[in-house]
């Protein structure tokens, strides 16, 4: 018989920290000019079905908050656009740490 977990599972944190990990590596293939949220939506899509872009706006946010990227908020349009910024590179190329946060994958290579 198998034992119980010893840690409870969050599945809502963890999603928003695949979230994050999804939206930096769709960034990352944007460089250098960045991209808007419905693109960004549109390649996440295929690994989580029901995604929104309120979900996609809120870690666009977090992200921009550790300063990983920049996001311009339009005043004409309500439409958001990001771009990856150095730091943010760097933790896709995994050459600097990747703090609590954000599921990046174990280095394997």
């Amino acid at each position: 018989m198998k034992e119980p977990c010893p840690v409870p599972v969050d599945i809502e944190k963890a999603r928003r920290e695949e979230l994050r990990w999804l939206i930096l590596r769709a960034l990352y293939a944007a460089r250098p000019i960045g991209t808007t949220e419905t693109i960004i939506k549109n390649a996440i899509e295929p690994v989580m079905l029901d995604i929104t872009l309120l979900e996609i706006r809120r870690e666009l946010d977090y992200l921009e908050d550790r300063e990983l990227l920049a996001v311009e908020r339009s005043r004409v349009v309500p439409v958001w656009s990001a771009k990856i910024n150095r730091l943010g590179v760097d933790l896709v190329e995994y050459t600097v740490p990747c703090d609590p946060g954000i599921a990046r994958p174990e280095k394997w290579w």
